[in-house]
């Protein structure tokens, strides 16, 4: 008898699509994805980089990225110097763009980073209760987070690399 049939769990499941959709960040310093989620129901995807028509972060088309990789800016300084959009701000940018009412009704925020402090505040006021995470962010602000009453959940790295490992295995042996 075969292996058991298994399959990633909601938060894996939309934590993966989170994965896939950081993998379109132009930006130099941290590639980062966001996907808001309700009813099990995939609303919006965001990823982080220059806004749409500007010289992408990778081309040149951000200095505050090329110096931080340079070293002449640390992580979290000169925030307001970066032209840079969060993947979180994209995914809430979207859901307005395309006039989806997110916050409401139990929507998550799926991101591979506990969001910054300016993300966080968005999220805050268009609704979302709950986000799910990957790794830490060293400007996260969990003070406002507990007194929104926002859940943080952070997931086993573990557990989505397995999945990403079954799809290069799926690949590998349909060859």
């Amino acid at each position: 008898m075969g292996k058991p049939f298994t399959r990633p769990d909601w938060d894996e499941y939309f934590m993966l699509q989170a994965e896939l959709a950081k993998l379109r960040s132009n930006c130099l310093t941290r590639q980062v994805g966001a996907v808001i989620v309700r009813n099990h129901r995939q609303l919006a995807t965001g990823y982080n980089g220059t806004p749409p028509g500007i010289k992408n972060c990778f081309d040149g088309g951000c200095e505050r990225c090329q110096l931080r990789m340079e070293g002449k800016i640390e992580s979290g300084a000169s925030l307001d110097r970066c032209l840079c959009n969060h993947a979180e701000a994209n995914a809430i940018m979207h859901c307005a763009i395309l006039g989806i009412e997110a916050g409401t009704k139990g929507a998550i925020l799926y991101t591979t980073f506990v969001p910054c402090l300016e993300c966080t505040k968005m999220a805050i006021t268009i609704g979302i209760r709950k986000f799910v995470c990957l790794d830490s962010y060293p400007e996260t602000n969990f003070d406002l987070l507990k007194e929104a009453g926002v859940e943080v959940v952070q997931l086993d790295k573990g557990k989505i690399s397995k999945w990403a490992q079954e799809l290069v295995n799926q690949y590998d042996n349909s060859s």
